[in-house]
């Protein structure tokens, strides 16, 4: 495989060579083939596929999210992306900061929480000097729980009008951050509503409660790979340390090679990882092989055990 045969193939699985994702099952469909996506680029760039890229079906001149108030597609791509959340076929996850939304397939995302949230999500967190949370996370959570789903707005008014919006996003943050919340609505006069995920999604949490981290780790490695194609070391370190031990992910990648369910590809001078494709099917004797032109398998949600 050469350099720019791996650009076609990323370039035609993410949508960026003039075929748009335009409805709510195109989007469901470009979700569950991807399994992640930001909703805008980032600086410096992350292999993974956009959203907004998705939608306009180019990767030219994408908005990021500083300058996305100011481009009409971007709020007509936001409006899509909103009903995909209502109707849970897709999770935010906070994994790249609150400005930039990490969207995560409903097949994938319990994985995704086996890795990132609480084993006991109902239980209420506490505030202290050994806390990871703050006390105003905790009475956030604790609003959330009782009043949700609820606007930042009312959340505000009920937590008491002293408190500063700064300060409730970044208790919001620390929440979301363990996956304890989840956006589940917008509101162009009072913003996003919020919901404990719990109640949100119980058979999303209960199934990622119950897998192990080493399988979780495992599926979403060659979930990943079969998005972006083939990628090398370096950028799968550049991809899952933002929530996973360094360790963890050679560990995952070391099993997973050994078990020949990764192989190397060789890309230009670069050797790079990729899902190993399947054998070809043997020819029976005395037929004649036909020679079919080459196709990547029809990316799948990892099987779950």
């Amino acid at each position: 495989m050469t350099e720019q045969e791996l650009q076609h193939l990323r370039r035609e699985k993410w949508h960026l060579s003039g075929q748009p994702v335009r409805t709510i099952e195109d989007v469901r469909a470009f979700m569950e083939s991807v399994g992640f996506c930001l909703m805008y680029p980032l600086r410096p760039p992350v292999l993974v596929p956009t959203f907004i890229g998705a939608w306009i079906g180019s990767d030219d001149h994408l908005p990021d999210w500083q300058h996305a108030f100011a481009d009409p597609r971007a709020q007509e791509a936001t409006d899509l992306m909103i009903r995909l959340l209502r109707e849970r076929g897709a999770y935010e996850a906070n994994l790249f900061g609150e400005n930039s939304a990490f969207l995560v397939a409903a097949s994938i995302f319990p994985y995704f929480y086996a890795l990132v949230g609480e084993r006991n999500p109902k239980q209420v967190p506490k505030g202290g000097p050994r806390s990871e949370y703050s006390q105003l996370a905790c009475d956030t959570f604790e609003v959330i729980r009782r009043d949700g789903p609820i606007s930042k707005q009312k959340m505000r008014e009920v937590l008491g009008g002293s408190i500063s919006f700064v300060a409730l996003d970044h208790a919001l943050g620390e929440l979301w951050s363990k996956i304890r919340i989840t956006r589940v609505d917008y509101n162009p006069s009072e913003g996003a509503y919020w919901d404990v995920l719990y109640r949100w999604s119980p058979d999303v949490v209960r199934e990622g409660i119950g897998l192990s981290v080493g399988e979780a780790l495992s599926a979403l490695l060659s979930k990943y790979l079969d998005c972006v194609i083939a990628a090398d070391e370096q950028e799968l370190d550049s991809f899952f340390s933002n929530f996973v031990a360094r360790s963890r992910i050679k560990e995952a990648t070391n099993a997973l090679l050994a078990a020949r369910e990764l192989s190397f590809v060789h890309v230009g001078n670069r050797s790079l990882i990729q899902v190993t494709p399947p054998k070809p099917e043997p020819v029976p004797s005395g037929a004649t092989r036909t020679r079919q032109p080459m196709t990547r398998r029809r990316a799948q949600a990892p099987r779950r055990s």
